[in-house]
């Protein structure tokens, strides 16, 4: 469904029960595409742990203490 920003603005409510129903809504402005609604993404998603495995380093020191001073100071 296409819908310009105007009649989306008065008819929130309305837009919102149909994309909780899974319609996809386009927003338009003078009749090119600005924006979308779409329903969220669904809360059950499985978490993969260790799919960051190997993509982060860290340099040796970062964990160790530092003063108030080098911390206020940025020397670290």
């Amino acid at each position: 469904m296409e819908i310009s920003v105007a009649d989306a603005k008065n008819q929130l409510s309305q837009l919102i029960r149909a994309v909780e129903q899974g319609e996809d809504i386009v927003i338009t402005r003078n009749g090119k595409p600005v924006a979308s609604l779409t329903p969220a993404p669904r809360g059950d998603r499985k978490v993969k742990w260790g799919t960051m495995k190997g993509r982060i380093h860290t340099k040796p020191g970062w964990d160790a203490p530092m003063t108030l001073e080098q911390f206020l100071g940025g020397d670290f």
